[in-house]
Protein backbone atom coordinates (compact mmCIF):
# COMPACT_ATOMS: atom_id res chain seq x y z
CA UNK A 1 0.00 0.00 0.00
CA UNK A 2 0.96 3.49 -1.16
CA UNK A 3 2.01 5.87 1.97
CA UNK A 4 -1.46 7.78 3.13
CA UNK A 5 -2.15 10.71 1.94
CA UNK A 6 -2.56 13.62 4.77
CA UNK A 7 -6.26 14.60 3.65
CA UNK A 8 -8.37 13.29 1.00
CA UNK A 9 -10.46 15.81 -0.99
CA UNK A 10 -12.67 16.63 -3.75
CA UNK A 11 -12.00 20.40 -5.32
CA UNK A 12 -14.80 21.96 -7.38
CA UNK A 13 -17.28 24.84 -7.14
CA UNK A 14 -19.75 24.04 -6.29
CA UNK A 15 -18.99 20.59 -4.90
CA UNK A 16 -21.56 19.93 -2.56
CA UNK A 17 -23.72 17.80 -4.87
CA UNK A 18 -20.91 15.31 -5.65
CA UNK A 19 -21.54 11.41 -4.94
CA UNK A 20 -17.65 11.38 -4.35
CA UNK A 21 -17.37 11.76 -0.67
CA UNK A 22 -20.11 9.08 -0.19
CA UNK A 23 -18.73 6.52 -2.41
CA UNK A 24 -15.32 6.89 -1.46
CA UNK A 25 -15.73 7.26 2.13
CA UNK A 26 -17.60 3.42 1.67
CA UNK A 27 -14.68 2.16 0.05
CA UNK A 28 -12.25 3.68 2.74
CA UNK A 29 -14.66 2.17 5.39
CA UNK A 30 -14.38 -1.24 3.58
CA UNK A 31 -10.13 -0.77 3.13
CA UNK A 32 -9.95 -0.20 6.78
CA UNK A 33 -8.23 2.98 6.26
CA UNK A 34 -8.89 6.04 8.25
CA UNK A 35 -9.22 8.02 6.17
CA UNK A 36 -12.30 10.61 5.61
CA UNK A 37 -12.70 11.97 1.92
CA UNK A 38 -14.30 15.30 1.98
CA UNK A 39 -15.57 18.35 -0.37
CA UNK A 40 -13.85 21.14 -0.71
CA UNK A 41 -15.68 23.84 -2.29
CA UNK A 42 -12.52 26.57 -3.90
CA UNK A 43 -13.48 29.97 -5.13
CA UNK A 44 -11.93 30.62 -8.12
CA UNK A 45 -9.70 33.08 -6.94
CA UNK A 46 -8.28 30.72 -4.42
CA UNK A 47 -7.54 27.64 -6.40
CA UNK A 48 -3.84 28.34 -7.04
CA UNK A 49 -3.38 28.83 -2.71
CA UNK A 50 -5.03 26.13 -2.34
CA UNK A 51 -3.33 23.27 -4.85
CA UNK A 52 0.18 24.86 -2.64
CA UNK A 53 -1.50 23.93 0.52
CA UNK A 54 -2.34 20.67 -0.57
CA UNK A 55 0.48 19.70 -2.18
CA UNK A 56 2.70 21.19 0.94
CA UNK A 57 0.49 19.24 3.28
CA UNK A 58 1.00 15.89 0.80
CA UNK A 59 -2.60 15.57 0.47
CA UNK A 60 -4.51 13.50 -2.59
CA UNK A 61 -7.88 13.65 -3.93
CA UNK A 62 -10.09 14.79 -6.95
CA UNK A 63 -10.86 17.75 -8.86
CA UNK A 64 -14.22 18.54 -11.01
CA UNK A 65 -15.74 21.24 -12.55
CA UNK A 66 -14.85 23.83 -13.58
CA UNK A 67 -11.18 23.37 -12.30
CA UNK A 68 -10.18 20.32 -14.29
CA UNK A 69 -7.64 22.65 -17.15
CA UNK A 70 -6.75 25.13 -14.45
CA UNK A 71 -5.92 22.36 -11.91
CA UNK A 72 -3.31 20.44 -14.13
CA UNK A 73 -1.57 23.73 -15.29
CA UNK A 74 -0.52 24.03 -11.35
CA UNK A 75 0.08 20.32 -11.07
CA UNK A 76 4.32 19.65 -11.14
CA UNK A 77 3.79 16.62 -13.25
CA UNK A 78 1.17 15.33 -15.32
CA UNK A 79 0.98 11.70 -16.05
CA UNK A 80 1.07 11.23 -19.93
CA UNK A 81 -2.86 10.50 -20.29
CA UNK A 82 -3.48 13.86 -17.94
CA UNK A 83 -1.20 15.64 -20.53
CA UNK A 84 -3.04 14.18 -23.69
CA UNK A 85 -6.29 15.03 -22.36
CA UNK A 86 -4.72 18.61 -20.83
CA UNK A 87 -7.14 18.07 -17.53
CA UNK A 88 -6.70 16.25 -14.28
CA UNK A 89 -9.35 14.43 -12.33
CA UNK A 90 -7.16 13.03 -9.83
CA UNK A 91 -4.03 14.20 -8.23
CA UNK A 92 -1.41 13.06 -5.39
CA UNK A 93 2.03 14.27 -3.53
CA UNK A 94 5.25 11.84 -4.58
CA UNK A 95 8.34 13.43 -2.68
CA UNK A 96 6.90 17.09 -2.60
CA UNK A 97 5.67 17.17 -6.31
CA UNK A 98 2.18 17.87 -7.19
CA UNK A 99 1.00 14.74 -9.67
CA UNK A 100 -2.11 14.96 -11.64
CA UNK A 101 -3.92 11.96 -13.44
CA UNK A 102 -6.73 11.68 -15.49
CA UNK A 103 -8.52 8.62 -14.46
CA UNK A 104 -12.12 9.97 -16.38
CA UNK A 105 -10.30 8.52 -19.99
CA UNK A 106 -10.24 5.23 -18.08
CA UNK A 107 -13.51 5.46 -16.12
CA UNK A 108 -15.31 6.52 -19.69
CA UNK A 109 -14.23 3.16 -21.23
CA UNK A 110 -14.89 0.46 -18.12
CA UNK A 111 -18.55 2.01 -17.74
CA UNK A 112 -18.98 1.87 -22.15
CA UNK A 113 -18.13 -2.04 -21.65
CA UNK A 114 -20.10 -2.29 -18.68
CA UNK A 115 -23.00 -0.68 -20.23
CA UNK A 116 -23.10 -1.90 -23.92
CA UNK A 117 -20.79 -4.76 -23.78
CA UNK A 118 -17.02 -5.17 -24.19
CA UNK A 119 -17.38 -6.83 -27.88
CA UNK A 120 -18.52 -3.57 -29.47
CA UNK A 121 -16.85 -2.75 -32.29
CA UNK A 122 -17.49 1.21 -32.68
CA UNK A 123 -16.57 3.06 -35.93
CA UNK A 124 -18.86 6.07 -35.42
CA UNK A 125 -19.20 7.91 -32.38
CA UNK A 126 -21.48 11.35 -32.42
CA UNK A 127 -19.86 13.77 -29.26
CA UNK A 128 -21.78 16.66 -28.23
CA UNK A 129 -20.10 19.36 -26.57
CA UNK A 130 -16.30 20.39 -27.22
CA UNK A 131 -15.01 21.00 -23.73
CA UNK A 132 -12.75 19.07 -21.04
CA UNK A 133 -15.23 16.31 -21.15
CA UNK A 134 -15.27 15.75 -24.66
CA UNK A 135 -11.54 15.56 -24.64
CA UNK A 136 -11.81 12.75 -22.41
CA UNK A 137 -14.19 10.86 -24.09
CA UNK A 138 -11.89 11.68 -27.30
CA UNK A 139 -8.93 10.29 -25.52
CA UNK A 140 -10.63 6.94 -24.70
CA UNK A 141 -12.52 6.90 -28.59
CA UNK A 142 -8.88 7.39 -30.12
CA UNK A 143 -7.48 4.00 -28.70
CA UNK A 144 -10.52 1.98 -29.99
CA UNK A 145 -9.54 0.47 -33.72
CA UNK A 146 -10.86 1.85 -36.55
CA UNK A 147 -13.49 4.60 -34.34
CA UNK A 148 -13.88 8.21 -35.17
CA UNK A 149 -16.13 10.96 -33.39
CA UNK A 150 -18.77 13.27 -35.28
CA UNK A 151 -18.29 16.64 -33.09
CA UNK A 152 -20.81 19.04 -32.68
CA UNK A 153 -21.16 21.38 -30.31
CA UNK A 154 -22.31 25.53 -30.44
CA UNK A 155 -19.12 26.77 -30.33
CA UNK A 156 -17.27 26.37 -33.94
CA UNK A 157 -13.82 27.44 -32.17
CA UNK A 158 -14.16 25.04 -29.18
CA UNK A 159 -14.82 22.09 -31.63
CA UNK A 160 -11.64 23.26 -34.05
CA UNK A 161 -9.10 22.92 -31.00
CA UNK A 162 -10.37 19.69 -30.10
CA UNK A 163 -10.05 18.42 -33.43
CA UNK A 164 -6.56 19.92 -34.00
CA UNK A 165 -5.62 17.85 -30.62
CA UNK A 166 -7.09 14.68 -31.58
CA UNK A 167 -6.64 13.36 -35.60
CA UNK A 168 -9.68 11.07 -35.12
CA UNK A 169 -12.18 14.12 -34.40
CA UNK A 170 -14.05 15.78 -37.02
CA UNK A 171 -16.10 18.87 -36.63
CA UNK A 172 -19.61 18.43 -38.19
CA UNK A 173 -21.59 21.16 -39.79
CA UNK A 174 -24.68 20.41 -37.62
CA UNK A 175 -25.79 18.64 -35.51
CA UNK A 176 -28.31 16.21 -37.49
CA UNK A 177 -24.90 15.36 -39.71
CA UNK A 178 -22.91 14.57 -37.00
CA UNK A 179 -26.06 11.72 -35.49
CA UNK A 180 -26.07 10.27 -38.98
CA UNK A 181 -25.00 6.98 -38.45
CA UNK A 182 -23.99 7.25 -35.58
CA UNK A 183 -23.42 3.97 -33.13
CA UNK A 184 -22.28 5.54 -30.15
CA UNK A 185 -24.29 9.25 -28.94
CA UNK A 186 -22.25 10.98 -25.51
CA UNK A 187 -23.56 14.02 -24.71
CA UNK A 188 -20.41 15.77 -22.85
CA UNK A 189 -22.61 18.83 -22.25
CA UNK A 190 -24.06 20.44 -18.47
CA UNK A 191 -27.66 19.52 -20.38
CA UNK A 192 -29.62 17.41 -18.14
CA UNK A 193 -28.02 18.72 -14.22
CA UNK A 194 -31.33 21.28 -14.30
CA UNK A 195 -35.22 19.86 -14.84
CA UNK A 196 -36.26 21.90 -17.11
CA UNK A 197 -32.90 21.78 -19.20
CA UNK A 198 -33.40 20.82 -22.73
CA UNK A 199 -32.45 17.24 -24.66
CA UNK A 200 -28.99 17.41 -25.38
CA UNK A 201 -30.18 15.71 -28.36
CA UNK A 202 -33.56 15.20 -29.90
CA UNK A 203 -34.28 11.45 -29.51
CA UNK A 204 -36.02 11.75 -32.87
CA UNK A 205 -32.50 12.31 -34.45
CA UNK A 206 -30.48 9.34 -32.87
CA UNK A 207 -30.11 6.95 -35.69
CA UNK A 208 -31.57 3.69 -35.42
CA UNK A 209 -30.18 1.04 -32.31
CA UNK A 210 -27.82 4.05 -31.40
CA UNK A 211 -26.60 3.69 -27.96
CA UNK A 212 -26.63 6.68 -25.51
CA UNK A 213 -24.16 7.21 -22.80
CA UNK A 214 -24.77 11.06 -20.75
CA UNK A 215 -21.80 12.25 -18.76
CA UNK A 216 -24.39 13.89 -16.54
CA UNK A 217 -25.38 11.82 -13.83
CA UNK A 218 -28.29 12.16 -11.47
CA UNK A 219 -29.71 9.69 -8.55
CA UNK A 220 -32.94 8.57 -10.57
CA UNK A 221 -31.31 9.12 -13.91
CA UNK A 222 -31.49 12.12 -16.34
CA UNK A 223 -34.36 12.76 -18.22
CA UNK A 224 -32.85 12.20 -21.89
CA UNK A 225 -31.84 8.65 -20.58
CA UNK A 226 -35.16 7.80 -20.01
CA UNK A 227 -36.75 8.91 -22.83
CA UNK A 228 -34.31 7.66 -25.25
CA UNK A 229 -34.59 3.62 -23.65
CA UNK A 230 -38.59 4.23 -24.12
CA UNK A 231 -38.11 4.68 -27.80
CA UNK A 232 -36.02 1.71 -27.69
CA UNK A 233 -31.91 2.93 -27.56
CA UNK A 234 -30.11 1.33 -25.49
CA UNK A 235 -28.84 4.34 -22.46
CA UNK A 236 -27.04 5.06 -19.47
CA UNK A 237 -26.16 8.08 -17.63
CA UNK A 238 -22.54 9.10 -15.80
CA UNK A 239 -23.08 7.23 -12.69
CA UNK A 240 -20.92 3.95 -14.05
CA UNK A 241 -18.34 6.28 -15.05
CA UNK A 242 -18.37 8.12 -11.99
CA UNK A 243 -17.69 5.07 -9.94
CA UNK A 244 -15.58 3.54 -12.38
CA UNK A 245 -12.81 6.56 -12.41
CA UNK A 246 -13.29 6.93 -8.76
CA UNK A 247 -12.38 3.09 -7.94
CA UNK A 248 -9.26 4.07 -10.56
CA UNK A 249 -8.19 7.00 -8.34
CA UNK A 250 -8.55 5.05 -4.99
CA UNK A 251 -6.13 2.46 -7.05
CA UNK A 252 -3.31 5.55 -7.54
CA UNK A 253 -3.65 6.56 -4.05
CA UNK A 254 -2.93 3.28 -1.93
CA UNK A 255 -2.22 1.20 -4.39
CA UNK A 256 -4.97 -1.16 -3.51
CA UNK A 257 -7.64 -2.90 -5.33
CA UNK A 258 -10.97 -0.85 -5.13
CA UNK A 259 -14.06 -2.16 -4.02
CA UNK A 260 -16.59 -1.64 -6.17
CA UNK A 261 -19.83 -3.26 -4.71
CA UNK A 262 -19.19 -1.09 -1.64
CA UNK A 263 -19.39 2.01 -4.27
CA UNK A 264 -22.68 1.24 -5.64
CA UNK A 265 -24.05 -0.06 -2.64
CA UNK A 266 -23.56 3.63 -0.81
CA UNK A 267 -25.06 5.25 -3.93
CA UNK A 268 -28.04 2.66 -4.52
CA UNK A 269 -29.23 2.99 -0.89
Amino acid sequence: MNRLPSRLVIIGHPVAHSLSPLFQNAALRRAGLSLTYEAFDVAPAKLAEAAARLRQIGASGNVTVPYKAAFAALCDTLTPIAERVGAVNTFWVDEGALVGDNTDVGGFEQAVSQAFGADRNWQRVALIGAGGAAAAVAAAVERWPGASVALWSRGAERMERLAERFAIVQPAASQESALAGAQLVVNATPLGLEVDDAFPVPIHRLAPRACVFDLVYLRAETAWVRAARAAGHPAVDGLGMVIAQGALAFERWFGLVHDREAMWASVQG
